[in-house]
């Protein structure tokens, strides 16, 4: 019955978080014609969505208000309305605490929402980043208690979300699906019901699979990351070696290389959180994922070299670092988005505000930032803003930057992006360090 009504379009699907995984999920879905019930705790978000208002660059607010004015999308508070829904689809934050250990309370409250609700023939897909197991031993059992019994009379996997904020080739619709369900017949319904509007469904083993894959994705990046960051301090350490020009080189390698650059640290939700989530579930079995934890910690001390780098480059050209002023470029994690989250230049704003006289910053994509209980403006950017800074700090190279205008203006510069051209006033991140 339930593949008739996801055949037909009338399954109704319900959407449990409406961030950056579960509101561009909400728009592709309702595009093929399925009525989609977006559930959320936050108030303000679940009215902003109702009036076809986006809060990320990835949804255009005349695309989402089509859908809204059409009746295909709602948003609401209203948790019992999941009893409605055919298909579920849990896409809330996974973080980890302050002590770096996976944080599943925001899986395992939507599970509970959902196991209140149970009913036969839905479908329940996590879509939450996690350690391998989450699906079967968290999800399941919260699940079954209702009295139901998985691959009979409800259907449960694992689908790991693959959005990459910001980017204008791939997204939802094009890029392939990895689902792995705790049966086979599960697996079959939610793979049925992703070809309904994307255009790859990669069926796996398990959802213990689905979720490893997930993690080795991410893994692979953090790992990378951190290996070119360690280069680009090594390079500096040596004097007269560009990582920049290296990398270039490097890539000139048709076959066994593949290009990753430095930069202030990581950010995002998955990239800086994933290595946690892998290294606590390896210790269950007695195995430390040194390297992994090694990349992890690399990436996370990026911000501090930066700031330490700053520091250098003013007291070395005879500025007190205790009163000078300084400007941050971009504070979102990567560029062209207004997404904060575990972003290093907002590291780098809070480990380098105690240290100096000033700091302000500039990013055309977050025009109010809220940190330690406080409202900071983004600055206006011009010639005769940039002039009242001793130093400006490039941390994401957003293109509405005019790069030219900066570099004419700026007493000095720390391009941690290579985002502007070498001169005698520019410190780039793992290049000519021997000018300081």
């Amino acid at each position: 019955m339930l593949r008739n009504l996801i055949a037909k379009k009338r399954a109704r699907i319900g959407i449990v978080g409406l961030g950056y995984v579960g509101l561009p999920l909400a728009v592709e879905i309702a595009a093929k014609g399925f009525k989609v019930t977006g559930i959320d705790i936050d108030e303000a978000r679940v009215r902003s969505i109702n009036k076809g208002i986006s809060f990320i660059s990835d949804v255009e607010s005349p695309v989402l208000k089509k859908y809204v004015r059409q009746k295909l999308i709602n948003a609401t508070t209203d948790q019992s309305l999941l009893k409605r829904c055919d298909v579920i689809l849990i896409c809330v934050p996974t973080p980890v605490s302050v002590n770096k250990e996976p944080d599943l309370t925001p899986v395992i409250k939507s599970s509970q929402w959902i196991q209140k609700y149970l009913r036969k023939d839905q479908l329940i897909i996590l879509k939450s980043t996690t350690y391998p197991e989450t699906t079967e031993r968290v999800l399941l059992p919260i699940l079954e208690a209702a009295g139901l019994k998985v691959g009979r009379d409800f259907y449960l996997a694992f689908c790991p979300e693959r959005i990459d904020p910001g980017n204008k080739r791939f997204g939802v619709v094009n890029t392939p699906v990895i689902i792995g369900g705790v049966t086979k017949k599960c697996t079959r319904i939610a793979a049925f019901f992703y070809k309904q509007f994307v255009e790859g469904v990669h069926p796996v083993s398990s959802p213990r699979s689905a979720e490893m894959t997930k993690l080795l994705e991410n893994t692979f990046r953090n790992v990378n990351i951190a290996l070119v960051n360690e280069f680009a301090q090594l390079c500096e350490r040596m004097g007269g070696i560009d990582i920049w020009e290296v990398i270039e080189a490097a890539r000139t390698k048709p076959f066994g290389f593949m290009p990753f650059f430095p930069g202030p640290g990581v950010g995002g939700h998955c990239i800086p959180i994933d290595p946690y989530y892998l290294s606590w579930k390896a210790r269950e079995y007695d195995f430390h994922t040194v390297f992994i934890e090694l990349s992890a910690r690399i990436n996370e001390e990026m911000p501090y070299f930066v700031v330490n780098k700053t520091i250098d480059v003013l007291s070395q050209s005879g500025v007190c670092p205790k009163k000078a002023k300084v400007l941050l470029l971009g504070i979102a994690f990567k560029r062209d988005i207004s997404d904060l989250r575990d972003s290093p230049a907002l590291k780098v704003y809070q480990i380098i505000e105690p240290r100096v006289g000033l700091v302000k910053y500039h990013d055309p994509h977050i025009p109010v930032l809220r940190t330690d209980h406080r409202e900071v403006r983004s600055v206006k950017l011009n010639s005769k803003e940039i002039k009242k800074y001793d130093i400006v700090v490039i941390l994401t190279d957003h293109s509405a930057y005019d790069y030219d205008m900066i570099t004419k203006n700026a007493r000095l510069i720390v391009d941690t992006r290579n985002a502007v051209q070498d001169g005698p006033r520019i410190f780039k991140l793992g290049a000519k360090a021997d000018r300081l």
